[in-house]
């Protein structure tokens, strides 16, 4: 039997600034950079998605490849519209696509009123008759099967592409929630500028992602790897080629990574004694592409005095979270309703 025979018109969108996840049915069907390439006068869309990052800081004067979500939040709401519009189109029949969507949609707690709506004109706009959004902490924990709706404590950091966002759940909701606009693009921008300082070489947001994928951590390591890093030479402008080590790409990841901690550490200041105590039981779960870093549950471990628990597919927890939280908050209606009725 075909994905599409049972095909649910409910639609969990993690709408991140580096890349878009849509869960649908049971199934991630698209996880795609949130990239969009397009001709600079008439705006027609070349290309979205995969084919959209290999275009970027490479294209021609007629062609302009953007990233349409910056720290989370929409940075142009066209180019977004296009994007969700192109990725529903290649999952979803089209047959289906008028007037049949449900979408929520996981959003940062830091994002304004106004950036709240931008998320929903968008949506609508490119198709949904309905749209509700969820804060990514909360998304997140229902993506990694955190029973949110019992009378215990549960923190989550979600490390996304642009924020991080720290929050302590309870009886389906967030008693505590922080986010900070730093996440994996900081950890790649970070390593940027300390390549530049170190080396006086220039290199790409791409060879940054490569160098913090395969030799990057956040605690020192009894092994030290290395790897060659190709870029611009900042004073000549002619290709060089150097050499990197784990110990260095660490340092550079120090600020970011360390204003991470400290928002785990703020957040956890804040919990109300009981919900402090489950925590130290239970531990931190991690979430978000950022968590998969090296080294860094241990880290949080060291500096908090909690465990920190990677969750399996950290990337997919908020798309995942977000197309469940539909039934998921149906049951706990159908719970209340259910139980009104029999002490009324």
């Amino acid at each position: 039997m075909g994905l599409f025979d049972h095909f649910s018109t409910d639609i969990g969108i993690d709408l991140g600034t580096c890349n878009t996840l849509i869960y649908v049915n049971g199934n991630i069907v698209v996880n795609e950079p949130s990239v969009v390439a397009v001709e600079k006068g008439t705006k027609r869309v070349v290309a979205v998605g995969a084919a959209a990052k290999k275009m970027l800081y490479k294209t021609p004067g007629d062609i302009i490849a953007i990233r349409p979500l910056k720290d989370g939040v929409i940075a142009d709401i066209d180019a977004t519209e296009k994007m969700i519009r192109y990725f529903i189109s290649k999952v979803m029949p089209r047959r289906r696509l008028i007037n049949s969507m449900r979408m929520n949609i996981g959003i940062p707690s830091c994002i304004t009123e106004v950036e709240r709506r931008a998320v929903q004109e968008a949506a609508v706009k490119a198709g949904a008759k309905e749209v509700q959004v969820i804060e990514e902490s909360l998304a997140a924990a229902i993506g990694a099967r955190i029973p949110i709706h019992e009378p215990a404590g549960h923190m989550v950091c979600d490390i996304g592409g642009g924020t991080t966002e720290v929050s302590v759940i309870s009886l389906g909701g967030m008693v505590v929630t922080s986010a900070i606009k730093v996440g994996g693009d900081e950890f790649d921008e970070s390593i940027i500028r300390h390549i530049r300082t170190v080396h006086n070489v220039i290199i790409g947001q791409s060879m940054a992602e490569k160098l913090k994928i395969e030799i990057g951590n956040a605690c020192a390591d009894e092994k030290i790897e290395t790897m060659f890093v190709s870029g611009r030479d900042a004073v000549t402008g002619l290709p060089r080629k150097i050499e990197v080590d784990s110990v260095e790409v660490r340092e550079a990841l120090k600020d970011p990574v360390n204003q991470i901690v400290e928002e785990i550490k703020r957040t956890l200041s804040r919990t109300p004694p009981e919900l402090c105590a489950d925590i130290g039981e239970r531990g931190i779960v991690m979430t978000g592409g950022g968590s998969l870093l090296k080294g860094l549950t241990t880290l949080i471990r060291k500096e908090t005095n909690v465990s920190a628990i990677q969750v399996e597919n950290p990337l997919e927890c908020v798309a995942r979270g977000a197309g469940l939280a539909f039934e998921l908050y149906k049951d706990i209606e159908n719970d209340r309703t259910l139980y009104n009725t029999l002490n009324n």
